[in-house]
C-alpha cells in the first residue's frame, strides 16, 4: 500500500503536499499573549489591593483591601509602547545577559575554555556520563541554599563546549543548569528567595518545615537526574536522535572534533595565572550574593571586571577584550530581547490595573475547593499566576499575604500554603517565555523554546504530579 501511494504522487508531482505543522517564531507566540492581554484589560474589571510594607523593607498587599476601580483598558498608545517598556523594565536581566555572555566571550578567546573542556573530556572518555549526576546535583544544592537561579546564565557557558565535546548537545549542557537550579530552587530547603520569604510573609519560622522539603528535594533530583539521563544516553548512543542535531552542526565542529584530535592541551603560565583569577572572582561572587545580598547589577559589574582582569592576565589586549565582549553581546542578542517582549505582557496587564483582579479570583477559586484538593488547587494558582509574575519573590509578596490566611480558612496549614507557592512557581519557570533567567540561559546555549519544550514538557508533568503526591501527604499528616 505505501509503495502504491508513492509510485502515485511521482505520477503527480504537482499534487499539493500536506504542509507540516510548525511552531511560530517565539516573537509571534509573545506578540499573541501581548494582544491577548490588552484585550482582557476590556472585560476583565479592573481592580487593585493597597501596598503595605513588607519583609525585609519590601512592598506586598493587604489582603483585606481589594476594590474595584475605574476601567482602564489599553490604549493604542499603550500597546504601542509595551514591547519597549517591557525591555525598560526588564533591564536588570537584559543587560545581565548580556555581559555574561561577553564575559564568556572574553574566555573563550583566552583559550582557557578549550584548555579546560580538554582536560576534562580527556579524563571522562571513558565515563562520560557520571559527569551529568555530579554537576546536576551539585548546583541542585548550591540553588537549594541560595535560591538564585540566574547562577544558570552562568553555568551553561562552561557546560557548552563540554557536553558537546563528550558527545551529547546543547540540550543536556542547558538542561544540567536548568534542571540542576530548578530542583534545588522549587524545593527550597533553605532558600531564601521563596521559602524564607514565602514563610515570613505567613507567619510562619523562617526554615521550619526543613524535613519534608529535603525529601521533595531528594525526590525532584531523582526524577529530574534520571529524565535527563535517559536522553543523554540516547543522543551519546545516536547523536541524531537529538533534539538539536543539525542546529549543533557548528558546536560539534568546534568542540567535538577539536577534543578527538591532537595531543592534550597545556596551559601557559599567564593561563595559569588567570585561571586562578577565575576561582577568585568565583568566590567573591559567590561571598556577595551570600553574605552583602548582590543581584544582577552587581553581579555584572564584577563580571566586566572579571573579562577585563582575565583577558589581561592571560595576554589580550584592551581591543581584542572589546572585540571578546562584542562578540559575545551578539551571541545572546536574540535571547535578551526576548525577556524584554515577555516583560511586555506584565505591563499591559498591570496598566489595565487587571492584575490584582487576576490574584483576588484566583485566591477566591480555591477558597471554593475541598480542604483535600485546596493545597493542589494553591500550586495550580501559583502556577498560572507565575506566568505573568515569574520572579520567585515578586510572586511571594503579591500571592502569599492571600494565599497564607485563605489557607486557614479552608483548612490547609500555612506551612503547606508556602509549599504548594514554592512548586507552582519552580516548576512553570522552565515552562514559560514570560521566564527572564530561562529564556537567556536556552539562548546562551543556542536551544530554541520550541525546542526546550518538547524535551521539558513530560518532566513537567513528572515533576508536578511528584509536587501532587507530596502535597497530599503534606494535608494528611497536616504538616505544620
Amino acid at each position: 500500500m505505501s509503495e502504491q501511494k508513492e509510485s502515485e504522487n511521482n505520477l503527480n508531482p504537482d499534487k499539493p503536499k500536506k504542509k507540516k505543522f510548525t511552531m511560530p517564531h517565539i516573537y509571534v507566540i509573545l506578540f499573541i499573549f501581548i494582544i491577548l492581554a490588552s484585550i482582557a484589560t476590556y472585560f476583565i474589571p479592573a481592580g487593585m489591593y493597597d501596598r503595605v510594607p513588607g519583609p525585609e523593607g519590601r512592598e506586598t498587599i493587604d489582603p483585606n483591601s481589594f476594590q474595584h476601580v475605574e476601567q482602564t483598558p489599553i490604549g493604542i498608545i499603550d500597546f504601542m509602547t509595551a514591547i519597549p517598556r517591557g525591555l525598560i523594565e526588564a533591564g536588570e536581566i537584559v543587560f545581565f545577559t548580556f555581559i555574561i555572555g561577553g564575559l564568556f566571550a572574553v574566555i573563550k578567546k583566552t583559550g582557557l575554555i578549550e584548555i579546560g573542556v580538554d582536560k576534562l573530556t580527556r579524563r571522562f572518555s571513558h565515563n562520560s556520563i557520571m559527569v551529568i549526576p555530579v554537576l546536576f546535583i551539585l548546583f541542585a544544592t548550591i540553588c537549594g541554599l541560595i535560591g538564585t537561579q540566574e547562577l544558570s546564565l552562568v553555568y551553561v557557558p562552561v557546560m557548552l563546549p563540554l557536553m558537546i565535546a563528550l558527545g551529547y548537545d546543547s540540550i543536556v549542557a542547558a538542561g544540567v543548569a536548568l534542571l540542576g537550579t530548578a530542583a534545588g530552587f522549587t524545593t527550597g530547603f533553605l532558600n531564601p528567595v521563596n521559602t524564607g520569604l514565602g514563610q515570613k510573609i505567613s507567619g510562619l519560622p523562617v526554615f521550619s518545615g526543613i524535613e519534608l522539603r529535603l525529601i521533595a528535594f531528594v525526590v525532584f533530583i531523582a526524577i529530574g537526574l534520571t529524565y535527563l539521563l535517559r536522553y543523554a544516553q540516547k543522543v551519546k548512543k545516536n547523536p541524531k536522535a537529538s533534539l538539536v542535531y543539525e542546529d549543533d552542526t557548528e558546536k560539534r565542529k568546534q568542540y567535538l572534533e577539536k577534543s578527538e584530535t591532537g595531543s592534550p592541551r597545556k596551559a601557559n603560565t599567564r593561563q595559569k595565572i588567570a585561571s586562578v583569577f577565575i576561582l577568585l572572582f568565583f568566590c567573591l561572587l559567590i561571598y556577595g550574593v551570600i553574605t552583602q545580598g548582590w543581584f544582577m547589577i552587581e553581579m555584572a559589574g564584577l563580571f566586566i571586571l572579571m573579562g577585563v582582569a582575565v583577558g589581561r592576565i592571560s595576554g589580550l589586549n584592551f581591543t581584542e577584550i572589546c572585540e571578546g565582549f562584542n562578540d559575545g553581546f551578539r551571541e545572546v542578542l536574540i535571547g535578551a530581547f526576548i525577556i524584554g517582549v515577555a516583560r511586555a505582557v506584565a505591563v499591559v496587564m498591570e496598566d489595565g490595573m487587571v492584575m490584582d483582579t487576576i490574584v483576588n479570583s484566583l485566591g477566591s477559586l480555591v477558597g471554593e475547593l475541598p480542604a483535600v484538593f485546596g493545597a493542589i488547587g494553591m500550586a495550580v494558582v501559583q502556577m498560572l499566576f507565575n506566568f505573568l509574575v515569574p520572579s520567585g519573590s515578586g510572586q511571594a509578596l503579591v500571592t502569599m499575604p492571600i494565599m497564607a490566611p485563605l489557607s486557614d480558612l479552608i483548612g490547609v496549614t500555612r506551612q503547606t500554603a508556602v509549599l504548594a507557592y514554592q512548586f507552582g512557581d519552580g516548576i512553570g519557570n522552565l515552562l514559560y517565555p514570560t521566564s527572564g533567567y530561562f529564556m537567556a540561559t536556552i539562548a546562551l546555549a543556542g536551544v530554541s523554546w520550541e525546542k526546550w519544550v518538547r524535551f521539558y514538557l513530560p518532566l513537567f508533568f513528572m515533576w508536578f504530579g511528584a509536587a501532587v503526591v507530596i502535597l497530599i501527604i503534606a494535608q494528611v499528616i497536616q504538616w505544620t
